[in-house]
């Protein structure tokens, strides 16, 4: 079958496009047609360095999200679910590639009338939106600050924000992100490579009620300051290459409650459904931003590392 090896930990050009023996199911496994692949900023940073929730030593084939069909089932698995449409974590590795197996209860159904390749897109962001907008439980009138909205979780977390009638502060680096969170009509839009963001978020809103940090660094600290005493911060990414080091005695000092949901597999997989049957009712809505056939792989993780996608990017597989 058509995959793409990581040979060695390295920049982008380290994702070789190969061959590599067809995957048979074994007892209580499923294997899986993959139409699209999902690619994530952490996987870059383990093709990178290694670092991350994956583990595994090159040479392998990476990726952990995709969406296809059950083309075959092994011995001790209902034969009826061959043919279905799901979207399934591979484990950390075998994802980009035309086929992967899993074991029989890891796939996810997609709803009827929801396109795989949108189904994929909110596998992985749509639940983590969903955990950090439950966590937070932003309410009518509060001012929550969206950092990194252009991104993945970022558009789905500004769309459940709204949908709960908050006022949402996006912020995203560089002109072309800010011109899309524009183009979405939000309430108010910051570009925070610019020095004087946080000026310009106060102007606009005064102090905020909530920080979804999805930048660290830097970045998350000056939002922090943004907070109003009562306020809720959650960090969900680390796009400026650090996660957020905001001093839990600096935090209690300022009465903000830092968040950190820790959902079991269960709740994990029940959030995943539920942003899929969002997305087939209309009131989720991915951005998928770039699309990169399996071979260029390489590509798809340079432009991840330059900054210069939004939304979602996938790898379109069959």
């Amino acid at each position: 079958m058509r995959a793409v090896w990581l040979r060695e930990f390295g920049g982008p050009e380290v994702l070789v496009p190969g061959a590599a023996p067809d995957p048979e199911p074994g007892p209580g496994q499923v294997l899986v047609a993959v139409a699209h692949a999902n690619i994530t900023f952490v996987e870059t940073m383990f093709r990178a360095t290694g670092f991350g929730p994956f583990t595994g030593d090159p040479p392998l084939i990476p990726g952990n999200g995709v969406g296809g069909t059950i083309a075959a089932v092994g011995p001790g698995v209902d034969p009826a679910l061959v043919g279905r449409r799901v979207v399934t974590a591979t484990g950390g590795t075998g994802g980009y590639a035309e086929r992967v197996v899993v074991d029989r209860d890891a796939p996810i159904p997609v709803p009827p009338g929801l396109p795989l390749d949108h189904a994929v897109a909110v596998m992985a962001d749509g639940r983590t939106a969903l955990m950090l907008a439950r966590a937070a439980d932003p309410r009518p009138g509060d001012r929550v600050l969206v950092e990194a909205a252009a991104g993945g979780v970022g558009t789905l977390l500004t769309q459940l924000v709204a949908q709960a009638g908050a006022i949402v502060v996006a912020a995203a680096g560089g002109p072309a992100k800010v011109a899309v969170l524009h183009a979405a009509m939000l309430d108010v839009v910051v570009d925070y490579r610019e020095p004087d963001w946080t000026d310009r978020v106060r102007a606009a809103v005064g102090a905020v009620d909530v920080v979804f940090d999805g930048v660290g660094g830097t970045i998350a600290r000056e939002a922090f300051d943004l907070l109003d005493p009562g306020g809720r911060m959650l960090s969900f990414g680390l796009a400026g290459g650090t996660w957020a080091d905001v001093p839990a005695d600096l935090a209690a000092a300022r009465r903000v409650t830092l968040l950190r949901p820790h959902p079991r597999p269960d709740e994990l997989r029940a959030l995943t459904e539920e942003a899929l049957a969002l997305t087939a009712a209309g009131r989720l809505r991915p951005l998928i931003g770039r699309r990169f056939s399996l071979e260029r792989a390489a590509d798809a993780h340079a432009a991840m590392a330059a900054r210069a996608t939004v939304g979602k990017t996938l790898l379109d597989v069959a």
